[in-house]
């Protein structure tokens, strides 16, 4: 199964876009969704490691998955930089290169948004994160209230094809939860640095049990 994306401008674009979300708030978040993580973990779309910086010292090994080249070269910048040693390998999300329940928790952030199909992503992730361990979500969805979640339908139009595949609109709690994952803790809120970015405000923060 082909595993390789290229998105050449979108992944530098995405890169000082992070960078600057990260600097006006996203960097907390982040902190947050990785507290108390500890043992092997797998991060799915690992994007240009933003999150490597903040993971805590008791995790002992990063998978991360990365099937864009642009984006997995800055991630391997950014993992020799990590407090935790970081393992990058190529991949895609509905088929992740990793044996049944062989880690303790997985990582997704910003990610279910462009997958091709993030049910069949979520249910991998399912598969290799062992029983009693956690899923960690940081994610922007479909808008709690409307009229955004109509005008989201509407910016994804075309928001595609501009954000490297991204899609703005899509339920991600309810397909965490479909793909077997108790949900423990979850905080919805908007987060909007900039107005360019309405529709992909809305956003979930928390982690998951595999059971």
């Amino acid at each position: 199964m082909p595993t390789a994306v290229e998105h050449p401008v979108f992944s530098r674009v995405y890169k000082m876009v992070s960078s600057w979300q990260d600097a006006v708030g996203g960097k907390t978040h982040r902190k947050k969704m990785l507290s108390g993580l500890e043992g092997r973990v797998i991060e799915v779309g690992s994007g240009p490691g933003m999150n490597f910086a903040h993971y805590p010292t008791a995790v002992t090994s990063v998978v991360a998955i990365e099937p864009e080249a642009h984006m997995r070269k800055m991630s391997s910048e950014a993992a020799r930089q990590a407090p935790v040693p970081v393992e990058l390998r190529e991949g895609a999300a509905d088929s992740l290169p990793a044996d049944d329940a062989s880690f303790d928790a997985g990582v997704s952030s910003f990610v279910m948004c462009s997958v091709p199909d993030s049910s069949a992503a979520l249910s991998e992730m399912f598969r290799v994160i062992r029983p009693g361990g956690e899923l960690r979500f940081y994610e922007h969805v479909r808008a709690f209230h409307a009229p955004l979640d109509t005008l989201q339908d509407l910016a994804n139009l075309w928001w595609p094809k501009v954000g490297g595949g991204c899609n703005c609109n899509r339920d991600t709690l309810a397909a965490i939860q479909a793909a077997g994952f108790q949900v423990q803790e979850c905080r919805r809120f908007y987060f909007l640095p900039c107005p360019l970015v309405a529709p992909v405000a809305p956003l979930i923060l928390g982690r998951a049990l595999r059971p």
